[in-house]
């Protein structure tokens, strides 16, 4: 049992500044749409999961109080972000490449499971923001209580998001029966897919 009560009070403020936060366009946002539209949400179900896995990884090392410790290790915010930048190179030129709505059940591979789990975890966007939105509110005095009820309702929204911008991306799926929109609306996710990461990449290095 958890010592302490909880102030549910301030939850408003938690989950308005996540939603704004974290539910902002981004490497893992916008992937989620480009396979969603993709692939449809029940091949993207595991890549789906993965994000939420490791994004709450990343959620889990912020309310263990070790993200500043690991962000002051020499290179390693320099080495998430090399490692997101190169999935997500991968990842864009595979949408970028995939086939009008009606050939993908049976042609192309979905991102695997793994995949998201590695661009939940480096995603230069994830560390930096979620450190932000669980300083933004204080639910209880005692730090564990108040970590753990942070930690329960932010993997909430964190599952609530991903879900959220998946069935975006799917919602766009009839509209792509034709092969011409298809390609366009591929190549315009890639090239919004690298640009979000380049610029979250920026603003993590400079930073």
């Amino acid at each position: 049992m958890l010592p302490g009560p909880v102030g549910w009070g301030g939850a408003g403020t938690l989950l308005l500044t996540s939603l704004a936060v974290m539910g902002s366009p981004g490497p893992v946002t916008i992937s989620l749409t480009a396979v969603g539209s993709t692939w449809g949400v029940r091949r993207s179900a595991r890549y789906l999961a993965g994000i939420i896995t490791g994004t709450v990884a990343v959620l889990a090392a912020v309310a263990a109080g070790i993200t500043a410790a690991l962000l002051a290790v020499p290179g390693l915010r320099a080495a998430l972000t090399v490692i997101s930048v190169a999935y997500i190179l991968l990842l864009a030129y595979h949408i970028a490449t995939a086939p009008p709505v009606p050939a993908a059940p049976v042609a192309g591979s979905p991102p695997s499971l793994t995949g998201g789990m590695l661009l939940g975890i480096a995603n230069p966007k994830a560390w930096l923001a979620i450190s932000a939105v669980f300083t933004s509110a204080r639910l209880a005095a005692s730090p564990l209580t108040d970590a753990a009820a942070k930690t329960l309702a932010l993997t909430l929204m964190v599952i609530l998001i991903c879900t959220a911008w998946l069935l975006a991306g799917a919602s766009l799926a009839p509209l792509l029966r034709d092969p011409r929109r298809s390609r366009i609306m591929n190549i315009t996710l890639a090239i919004l897919l690298v640009g979000a990461t380049a610029a979250a990449a920026v603003h993590q290095l400079r930073g």
